[in-house]
């Protein structure tokens, strides 16, 4: 057979590179096409791409602004847990678990990703789960105090979770100001039906938190400096001039870690293409993005008892007419403290065991930083374990 001359050569080598150039544009154009569907999903449809709140449940009493969860038993004879697979356990405790969050938080952060979800983690270990939602606080609300949640909502949530439930005995599972709240309402009603006590990232001795800690010792020295020479204390002040929106807790969780924020938006950017990733990140901004007000009575308390006093450091703290010693709290305690936590440092939870009056009383150190200990990564096989084995000899 002859060999094609040069000019056909040359036709056909144009024919296969006009055929490549085809190939590549095509790939090209479905390329973008995905970047443009995926930016514009992740930055105009959010809350549709998020993964968060899937867990089905009943709302049992709601107030107006405050409600009560009870999470549906699941279906299910298997969980996906992280990259492994956990059999749902047919068996109830008989001590129900009541998750009790701080606020400015979104409530999804305990239900947080399908294989990531706290809440579907205790159901799946036997637990009946309830949690209260403390709501979206509005200027209507900004009065509310510390001793407005610890006196008032719990006595009333936890008296609904004992009807619906049938038991008296509870688990109650505090997370940052959450754990305030727990264990502020242990001690002030001295309720012996507290059977269990799980504080997570909670500050005890503020003045201990690291660099925070530092700060907050200079506030203290500056605020004492004012109340001596002018008695001006931040009581003084309406609560309505210190209601903190949303977007500011917003800014100021990000702001704890500014360039993982910054990093986290530019690794976006460069990985529009990759679904998974783009889902991923929707949710966990929907977290991020979606905080919740603060009353400012409730700035007030925290300014003072928790930050520049330091009261909880002694296991004491005044709320309104209420003196609350956590020498009287008596329930079992697990505590987590993070490793990497800046916000509340492992130094700043550690009095906590030797602050109550139970024999039963645990600190555990684990990975993850002040969001990282209640839901991060780590968390599905590092921290979760631990609760489970901890919480279910002691919810017989």
């Amino acid at each position: 057979m002859p060999r094609p001359s040069l000019p056909e050569r040359l036709s056909q080598s144009l024919q296969q590179q006009r055929h490549k150039l085809a190939k590549r544009a095509a790939v090209l154009r479905h390329e973008g096409s995905r970047v443009l569907t995926n930016a514009n999903d992740r930055f105009l449809r959010t809350r549709e791409l998020t993964l968060s709140g899937q867990t089905p449940y009943e709302v049992l009493h709601d107030n107006g602004l405050v409600k009560l969860r009870h999470y549906l038993p699941l279906t299910e004879t298997e969980i996906q847990l992280g990259e492994g697979i956990l059999a749902v356990n047919p068996k109830r405790h008989r001590v129900p678990v009541v998750l009790v969050p701080p606020l400015a938080v979104n409530m999804n952060i305990y239900d947080f990703f399908p294989e990531r979800s706290l809440v579907k983690f205790l159901l799946a270990h036997g637990f009946s789960v309830y949690l209260i939602d403390w709501g979206r606080p509005t200027l209507r609300h900004t009065h509310y105090n510390l001793e407005t949640y610890i006196a008032d909502f719990m006595p009333d949530y936890l008296s609904h979770i004992r009807r619906h439930a049938g038991v008296e005995e509870l688990s109650l599972h505090g997370w940052s100001i959450g754990g305030v709240l727990a264990l502020g309402y242990a001690a002030l009603s001295k309720d012996p039906n507290i059977r269990n006590l799980v504080i997570v990232g909670t500050p005890i001795n503020g003045h201990a938190s690291g660099a925070l800690g530092k700060m907050y010792q200079r506030l203290a020295k500056q605020a004492a400096w004012v109340r001596k020479h002018t008695g001006f204390r931040v009581h003084n002040l309406s609560p309505r001039l210190l209601h903190t929106p949303g977007w500011i807790n917003s800014l100021s969780f990000k702001m704890l870690s500014p360039a993982n924020s910054l990093l986290g938006y530019w690794e976006l950017i460069t990985r529009l293409d990759d679904r998974e990733f783009v889902v991923n990140h929707a949710t966990n901004g929907a977290f991020l993005d979606d905080m919740v007000a603060y009353p400012g009575g409730v700035i007030q308390d925290m300014m003072i008892r928790i930050w520049l006093d330091n009261d909880l450091a002694d296991g004491r703290i005044h709320l309104g007419k209420h003196q609350i010693d956590f020498a009287d709290i008596k329930a079992s305690l697990l505590a987590f403290a993070g490793k990497q936590d800046t916000m509340v440092t492992a130094d700043a939870m550690r009095p906590l065991p030797d602050l109550i009056s139970s024999d039963d009383a645990t600190l555990a150190l684990i990975s993850g930083g002040h969001m990282g200990i209640l839901a991060g990564s780590n968390t599905p096989t590092e921290a979760w374990p631990q609760l489970a084995d901890w919480l279910a000899p002691r919810s017989q």
